[in-house]
């Protein structure tokens, strides 16, 4: 396993809630996204949602700094595999400025994507609770699940419909 101190982060791990590790289990760990989590299988695992063909390790790398460079905007958080040190579930909020509501913020969910050995476990909804929870740190004022209809299915979604 990749120890998080030695991983270049979307952002800081800090604001992502203690009481969703202590859910995951000793197999798992929730953490943000890293620059090399290309090598750790990203790109395969949303392939679960859609086409996500194969980045270059330099094209990936290059879309990770887009984001980093636009703090508070982009917020991926990854579910990792500890003894494979594989990415097994992900989920994004972008955060909006909006010209209404006093110039507010929104949240945007999107791609929750859990691995098919890892279903089951509700890692879609733990992730899309943090992923909420981002939002309203950041002080969004509503907060959107985006999700297209052929990925509607199980519990996770239905479940989740209360926050949006």
């Amino acid at each position: 396993m990749t120890l998080d101190s030695s991983l270049d982060l979307l952002f800081d791990p800090s604001i992502l809630s203690a009481s969703v590790q202590d859910e995951l289990g000793p197999d798992l760990y929730l953490r943000p996204l890293s620059s090399t989590d290309v090598s750790r299988g990203h790109f395969e695992l949303l392939s679960v949602l859609t086409s996500a063909p194969p980045q270059s390790v330099s094209t990936y790398e290059t879309i990770f700094q887009e984001m980093k460079a636009s703090p508070g905007i982009y917020f991926t958080v990854v579910v990792v595999h500890r003894p494979s040190d594989q990415v097994v579930a992900c989920g994004s909020v972008i955060v909006e400025r909006k010209f209404v509501r006093n110039a507010g913020l929104v949240g945007h969910i999107e791609d929750i994507a859990v691995s098919q050995s890892m279903q089951g476990r509700k890692l879609g909804l733990k992730i899309i609770n943090t992923l909420v929870d981002i939002g309203l740190v950041r002080g969004c004022y509503k907060i959107i699940l985006d999700c297209s209809e052929k990925n509607i299915r199980g519990s996770t979604i239905t479940s989740a419909s209360s926050y949006v």
